[in-house]
């Protein structure tokens, strides 16, 4: 969901002379600048050659327990594979990486989700890469091409208590478009700020709704 809008904003920047994307299959959206590369997840060592000359690296993937089928199978997404795809950009000297996390991503938490995206960060973090940002959102909304009854109906609850939540620490909870998460990734790229930096629910709401992201 974040990552199809992400793509779009991107290739809206003048910055950007080419936006290469990793995908399963074919998508059905052309642009001159978009590049399109199948790949096997599982075998990614393979299309190195797609991230030769890249400068930022973004990272969107994501999926539920659920679809995945097992922990193991969340942790390839959610883990494995963008770390891979991590240390393979640091081998062709990348410049930043943008991924997204989750709020109350921790290394050390009892909780497995959490536990799977702080270990994302922390390895992401050994990779030396100058620039890394992880944005933590609370839960997403939009159109989705999957269904998730579980997230739905969190969208829903959410929905109802955000007035109150509009209020002190509750801003950090609140639901978020993932127009505004993609919004957001880029104008922190556009940024080029070194260092690791992490950015909370609320924070990407204050990034992605400063002002319009111009085209420049």
């Amino acid at each position: 969901m974040v990552g199809q809008q992400l793509v779009t904003g991107l290739l809206e920047q003048k910055p950007y002379t080419e936006v290469v994307i990793l995908v399963r299959e074919s998508l059905e959206f052309t642009h001159p600048k978009l590049k399109q590369v199948v790949v096997n997840w599982d075998e990614l060592e393979k299309y190195e050659s797609a991230f030769h000359q890249a400068d930022d690296l973004f990272c969107c993937l994501g999926t539920t327990i659920k679809k995945a089928g097992s922990q193991a199978a969340f942790r390839k997404v959610d883990l494995e594979y963008p770390v891979t795809a991590a240390k393979i950009a640091e081998r062709h000297g990348i410049k930043q990486f943008i991924g997204i996390s989750s709020m109350g991503a921790d290394a050390k938490s009892r909780v497995f989700y959490s536990r799977t995206k702080g270990q994302f960060e922390e390895e992401i973090k050994k990779t030396g890469i100058p620039s890394v940002h992880f944005v933590r959102p609370s839960l997403l909304i939009g159109d989705r091409k999957e269904h998730r009854t579980g997230e739905k109906m969190g969208e829903i609850l959410l929905g109802l208590l955000d007035p109150l939540l509009k209020l002190g620490k509750g801003q950090n909870y609140r639901a978020i478009p993932g127009s505004l998460v993609a919004t957001a990734m880029i104008r922190i790229a556009l940024q080029e700020q070194k260092g690791i930096h992490i950015y909370s629910n609320q924070k990407i709401r204050e990034i992605a709704e400063a002002e319009p992201l111009s085209q420049k």
